[in-house]
């Protein structure tokens, strides 16, 4: 089976949420059986093609962007070729673009769509999109929710409930590389310098990670926090810790993964303070449970409180409110045995619920389903006239992939 992922961006080009959860579906159903290739844009002076553990992720030059929507002639073209060897097609939402591509070409393939988020911000260009976005999430023949929770809360995914399904996002541990025994050394010298304990936030700095928050929560105590990545809001917030006065509050940059992995498996807890429904998920919190970490977390209705149970594998609080946020800190700082077992939980529950062999199992079970639908429909249009079956017109829907699923959503009431 060949499956073609679609997405404006991929590993190795930028590293986001997104792009992390196709190499990992690339990877685990690549273990199945399943060929997968990538076309996403670049930044770069050309086209390219290169090889990214066993999958080929193809990159279509960028021509220009409007509101982070990016655009290219070429990726329209490449699309319509790389679709003729695809037995299915599985977009990544959002992205306007895609949407276009999808009509203009014409791929007569399955589809399927992940629904990494609603669109949150735009609001305005939102009212001019929303006819071309309800026309291509109808015409897909199959829509993925990433958690249980958003899927109960997004309103434009109530509109498709009868064909959407949940996979939760996974991770596989071994993708991680071990730290070696200098990465450790170095970060452990530097733990005893700032704090054998400290609260740790992985990710993309962006508005809606509530990372402001996270400076007003630390304002008056001594809780060392340590910030790991960079992006739009990196000056203001810098800015925004010297205006505070907060000199245990340590931004290091972008890391290398093996220096991600040495902080993860060193830190107290892990923070996680996004306040607005952007953060669908929280694949870096996911990391935080993988590592056996405490966490803390909002509550926006979304992935986070998939991932983090509260009281269970650390603590939820209101979005937005730095005060219940110091709070949960002091007591998680206060009750390190309880942090502990928090933390022991998170893991269990990464292992029961969130690898990504048990992801890719179940994209590999939707791939198969829409192709073999499409085969015997394929198969019953060839046929001459007389030996069709009468009711070949009917189109039955096939068995729901959560039947028998104790995270899926029932079809009754939704908040």
């Amino acid at each position: 089976m060949r499956v073609l992922h679609f997405y404006r961006t991929a590993l190795p080009e930028t590293f986001g949420g997104i792009e992390q959860v196709i190499h990992q579906i690339a990877r685990g159903t690549d273990k199945l059986g399943v060929t997968t290739e990538v076309l996403s844009l670049t930044a770069g002076a050309a086209d390219s093609t290169i090889e990214i553990d066993g999958y080929l992720v193809h990159r279509a030059k960028l021509d220009f962007q409007i509101v982070s929507t990016g655009f290219s002639a070429a990726a329209v073209f490449r699309f319509k070729e790389l679709a003729k060897t695809a037995d299915v097609i599985n977009f990544h939402f959002p992205w306007p673009f895609m949407d276009l591509v999808h009509f203009a070409t014409r791929a007569k393939k399955p589809t399927v769509v992940t629904y990494h988020s609603d669109i949150i911000r735009q609001k305005y260009l939102l009212k001019l999109y929303q006819p071309l976005k309800r026309r291509f999430l109808s015409s897909v023949d199959r829509i993925v929710a990433t958690s249980p929770n958003y899927f109960a809360t997004s309103r434009i995914l109530d509109r498709y409930r009868d064909k959407t399904v949940v996979i939760p996002i996974g991770l596989d541990k071994c993708t991680y590389p071990e730290p070696s025994s200098d990465i450790i050394a170095k970060w452990a010298r530097w733990r005893a310098q700032v704090g054998n304990r400290f609260f740790l936030f992985v990710g993309m700095i962006r508005y809606y990670k509530g990372l402001h928050i996270l400076l007003e929560a630390v304002q008056g105590t001594d809780y060392p926090v340590v910030i790991v990545g960079s992006g739009p809001i990196e000056f203001e917030l810098k800015a925004q810790a010297v205006r505070l006065g907060l000199r245990t509050v340590h931004f290091l940059g972008p890391l290398p993964d093996a220096d991600k992995v040495a902080l993860l498996k060193l830190c107290y807890a892990v923070v996680f303070p996004s306040h607005l429904r952007s953060e669908a998920f929280g694949v870096s919190l996911l990391e935080g449970a993988m590592y056996g970490k405490p966490m803390i977390s909002s509550q926006i209705g979304t992935g986070t409180c998939y991932i983090n149970i509260d009281g269970e594998t650390g603590l939820v609080v209101p979005p937005s409110d730095a005060t219940a946020l110091r709070d949960a800190m002091r007591f998680l700082w206060d009750h390190p045995d309880i942090a502990s077992a928090m933390g022991g939980r998170a893991e269990a529950r990464y292992w029961e619920r969130f690898t990504a062999e048990k992801m890719s199992a179940e994209y590999v079970k939707l791939y198969t389903e829409l192709a073999a639908s499409n085969s015997q429909h394929a198969f019953f249009h060839s046929m001459p006239a007389p030996f069709k079956p009468a009711d070949q017109g009917r189109k039955d829907s096939p068995p729901s992939l959560n039947a028998g699923n104790p995270d899926s959503i029932p079809g009754g009431s939704r908040r």
